[in-house]
């Protein structure tokens, strides 16, 4: 059995990744709503985080199952295979805000998890119908985000043609606080969920819970979502300024509806337990949404160097995280 202290920092390196997730992907909850300027930065990730912190309680933890035991097969889930991929998440994670590219927080964990995963045992350490359903739908939330974001904002130009554009803006500007607010908590309730999954995994390779039933503890919940509540806080103000203002312009009818087409891909891939990205989903929404002016409104440019990280995510945190583990296995060898 693995030493307790090493089990209890390897947790705290997952809590870490948590935070950092909040960090990276405050730009998901909070940049329409800033973009628009109907909060100002401060009061949307305040907003933001407490949404956060609600997610895993009110859409349950089927998502922490999925990436707990879903990813990697349960016998090569290894506390050193674990943290090789917190690893690789958190390098890939900071890279990317450093660079101030929207990644996903949620595919930089699972290919880190499948990079070490395949270093400990090869092919048969992963779960292929788990990783099929992730890279699945990593083509189809962005996609879905588009049409929904779009189909909304279309049908409000249709029946709001004759509006005075002041009144709608007033109007909408007070119904996107309940939007971003919406689309906050299903961020929680998917990326904070994560984390808990992993977490979860290592306490049963510690020999702290028992490998029969997966059950999400309760402490865990309450842990995880404090850390990805802090991180949002706390904010990634580079990638905000990329999704809020240099993607495209949004007046607040159409932050409505960007909000509102991500937060509804991520409510039904919470509650079927799809571990999707809330940064493809939003970024899909927003593109969706600015296409309704014209489709210039859009600086594709910036959405393709977005799409080029996504592309990318997964095969690079799972390099570090391979890496990382044949460093591990090194080490460990040296001191034995």
């Amino acid at each position: 059995m693995p030493d307790q202290i090493l089990v209890y920092g390897i947790i705290a390196t997952a809590l870490f990744f948590d935070f950092v997730n909040g960090f990276h992907d405050s730009a998901n909850s909070i940049a329409t709503v800033v973009g628009t300027r109907v909060l100002k930065p401060i009061q949307a990730v305040a907003m933001a985080a407490l949404a956060n912190f609600a997610g895993p309680f009110v859409f349950g933890t089927a998502v922490a199952a999925t990436v707990g035991k879903g990813i990697i097969q349960p016998e090569f889930s290894t506390v050193y295979v674990i943290l090789a991929g917190l690893i690789g998440a958190i390098v890939w994670d900071l890279i990317t805000w450093y660079f101030g590219l929207p990644s996903s927080s949620s595919h930089a964990l699972i290919g880190g998890l499948i990079g070490s995963g395949l270093i400990a045992g090869g092919s048969k350490a992963i779960v292929l119908p788990g990783v099929q359903k992730t890279l699945t739908f990593m083509i189809i939330s962005p996609m879905l985000g588009f049409v929904i974001a779009f189909g909304f904002a279309i049908a409000i130009m249709y029946f709001l043609h004759q509006a005075r554009p002041s009144k709608v803006n007033k109007v909408f500007g007070k119904i996107q606080i309940a939007s971003s607010a919406f689309f906050s908590l299903t961020h929680g309730a998917n990326d904070g969920q994560k984390t808990m999954g992993v977490i979860t995994a290592l306490l049963i390779a510690g020999g702290f819970l028992r490998s029969e039933s997966f059950v999400i503890p309760i402490p865990v919940i309450l842990a995880a979502a404090s850390a990805i509540a802090l991180g949002t806080f706390f904010g990634g103000w580079r990638i905000v300024k990329t999704m809020a203002f240099r993607l495209t312009s949004l007046r607040p009818y159409q932050g409505f509806c960007a909000e509102t087409g991500g937060g509804v891909i991520l409510t039904l891939m919470a509650l079927f337990g799809i571990p999707v990205s809330t940064t493809h989903a939003i970024s899909g929404a927003i593109m969706g949404a600015g296409a309704t002016k014209r489709l210039s409104a859009v600086r594709w440019g910036i959405g393709k160097r977005i799409v080029y990280a996504w592309l990318i995510t997964i095969p690079s945190s799972a390099a570090v995280a391979a890496l990382s583990l044949i460093v591990i296995k090194a080490i460990i060898n040296i001191n034995n």
